[in-house]
């Protein structure tokens, strides 16, 4: 049985958003300046209402380069700026995002679209990275000793890579621009960050707030665009150029790898998932479903960490499908402001034609719609949370990634056939298991082809954890003592004895 929606979407922007709107920069960051753009406006609008929100600067590819100018003539002194130093403006960036977390959290809110008690998670979580690399500056460090032949010493060196660029997706606007960031300044290394077109309000609020900070000029630059490949393409061929970072789609990345591959750029690539949620036998039920909540419906679907295929041992499927189904029932949709909203709009129009055609296409091949599954009537880029059950082989929601409220459940009967429809993609980013038998969590952790695991829980994303994925997911990592060493190179010296 699907339910009936009704949508909470407020009529017109409060004075308190129109005034955070106009406290927001409109124009690109380059070498500490805020400047216009080359080309035609940028609009940004609110998913929830399709709304104009605000228009900005838009980049062409001289201004990507000026960015890029700034970056490389300020690498040197940034790269000999004192540990110290570059930790306590990572920290003093921690603490302002701290003051300010209400106006970021509304802003994520109004041009992408999540739940404001989502932002603000998404803003205490993004904050950890600042504070993590502030703590990491410091620690950066070589080793010192003997050759084993005893003829000279051994210097390992750590030093920066030099001028990156930074492309962020449009999921978690904030997260993933200070995730990147973050390690690149306390590495000491400039950077010039690329926002989403979707949603680069975020990112240019954050940019101001490094600038509060104390960031030098030209440090950090940031260039918003309608054009991005036409913006990115010189900056990533030239020569100056020493780092490439991007999240988003594993078509997208391929593409920027190859044009990588041409300067030997060092690459750090979060890309598309596909990420199972298995569920066993001995699970326990009331934490697989609490863990589905989360790993589904978080940031309403639109996460590379989202689970998208549930894979449910067939003497529970029944049990599980109804309460999860219960859950999502109970799910209120509207504008992430509203009071007890907990499902916003999906990014734009697209993403909703996205969504509601793989639903379709289950539907066709034998699945059952049991809760959801229609775009609801109103304002704004919305559709249903949805649960599909009894989802056959072959159809493209088992191999497509979702990036929407849908849950679609297929079952299994044996552990062997549980790590197969696991492993049975391409892609490794993250995988979710359920079970109370320890032997098997730790062969599941051996077993699924995927760069993270959560075991009986549906959130592992952490500041302190690296965050990557294998096979089309991506390389490298981010987070974690892993992730500023994505942005330093190891120098070795050799000092022969005799000297």
């Amino acid at each position: 049985m699907t339910q009936t929606t009704t949508l909470a979407v407020p009529a017109e922007l409060t004075a308190h958003e129109l005034e955070l709107l106009a406290r927001v920069p409109d124009g690109l960051y380059i070498d500490g300046t805020w400047q216009a753009g080359s080309g035609e406006q940028i609009t940004v609008t609110d998913p929830s209402t399709g709304a104009v929100i605000k228009r900005i600067a838009n980049a062409d590819a001289a201004d990507g380069m000026r960015a890029l100018d700034a970056a490389a003539l300020a690498s040197e002194s940034w790269a000999a700026t004192a540990p110290r130093v570059r930790a306590e403006i990572l920290r003093r960036a921690f603490d302002l995002l701290q003051e300010r977390k209400n106006d970021f959290a509304l802003l994520m809110t109004m041009e992408m679209g999540k739940p404001l008690a989502e932002a603000l998670g998404e803003v205490a979580y993004g904050g950890e990275f600042l504070r993590w690399f502030s703590e990491e500056a410091v620690r950066i460090s070589g080793r010192y000793g003997q050759t084993p032949e005893g003829t000279g010493t051994m210097v390992v060196s750590q030093r920066p890579v030099g001028p990156c660029f930074l492309i962020t997706p449009w999921n978690f606007p904030l997260a993933m621009a200070t995730r990147k960031v973050a390690p690149a300044l306390a590495a000491g290394c400039t950077v010039v960050i690329k926002p989403a077109e979707l949603t680069p309000l975020t990112t240019l609020l954050f940019v101001q707030l490094l600038e509060d900070a104390g960031v030098p000029a030209g440090v950090v630059n940031v260039i918003t665009t309608s054009s991005s490949s036409e913006v990115s393409g010189p900056i990533i061929a030239d020569p100056r150029l020493r780092k490439l970072s991007f999240t988003g789609s594993t078509a997208v990345g391929q593409r920027l790898i190859q044009q990588a591959a041409q300067g030997v750029l060092r690459t750090s690539m979060e890309l598309g998932g596909n990420a199972p949620f298995v569920v066993f036998e001995d699970a326990d039920l009331a934490k697989a479903v609490d863990g589905a909540m989360l790993a589904k419906f978080r940031n309403i679907g639109q996460a590379c960490t989202a689970a998208n295929r549930f894979i449910v041992h067939e003497s529970v499927a029944a049990e599980f499908t109804e309460r999860l189904a219960e859950r999502v029932r109970a799910l209120a949709m509207g504008r992430g402001t509203e009071t007890g909203v907990s499902i916003g709009p999906l990014v734009s129009e697209k993403a909703v034609a996205e969504t509601a055609a793989l639903v379709a296409d289950a539907v066709e091949r034998g699945a059952e719609l049991v809760v959801g599954g229609r775009r609801p009537e109103g304002p704004g880029s919305f559709f249903e949370p949805t649960v599909l059950s009894g989802v056959q082989p072959g159809s493209d929601i088992l191999s497509n990634e979702i990036f929407g409220p849908v849950v679609g459940i297929t079952t299994f009967g044996s552990e062997a056939e549980a790590v197969r429809l696991a492993n049975d993609t391409e892609y490794g980013l993250i995988s979710y298991v359920f079970t109370q038998d320890v032997a098997r969590g730790h062969r599941m952790i051996d077993k699924l082809d995927t760069g993270m695991m959560g075991l009986n829980t549906g959130l592992v994303s952490n500041a302190a954890a690296p965050f990557g994925g294998v096979k089309q997911s991506g390389l490298g990592r981010e987070g974690g003592l892993e992730g500023i060493h994505e942005y330093l190179s190891t120098k070795y010296t050799l000092i022969p004895a005799t000297q």
